[in-house]
């Protein structure tokens, strides 16, 4: 079992920049990928990036590569997600996931969810 806990979200204006932050405890985190999912109202849940247990991989959705990082702090069970150049579009409310036998890009790959954090973005 693991358990996750998202902080960090807020108000912010457009062009503006978040961290978000994902507390994990339980297993051992770093055995776990662990993936950043969002959900916009009336939305179906979509995927930001994930970082790999294995190899290091990291990877983003299109529409926030190059703007959002993902990070990972082994010692501190903490995986982070940078958001730069915020646009109105990026409203939604955040969770973070982990995955125990690897993942990727999709929700079902992940076994353990977090609550949540709510990120508005004023145009």
């Amino acid at each position: 079992q693991v358990q996750l806990v998202e902080s960090g979200g807020g108000l912010v204006q457009a062009g503006g920049s978040l961290r978000l932050s994902c507390a994990a405890s339980g297993r051992p985190f770093s055995r776990y990928t662990m993936g950043w999912f969002r959900q916009a109202p009336r939305k179906e849940r979509e995927f930001v990036g994930f970082d790999s247990s294995i190899g290091g991989v990291t990877d983003y959705a299109d529409s926030v590569k190059g703007r959002f990082t993902i990070s990972r702090d082994n010692a501190k069970n903490t995986l982070y997600l940078q958001m730069n150049s915020l646009k109105p579009e990026d409203t939604a409310v955040y969770s973070c996931a982990a995955a125990p036998l690897g993942g990727s890009y999709h929700s079902y790959e992940y076994d353990y969810w977090g609550q949540g954090t709510q990120v508005t973005v004023s145009s």
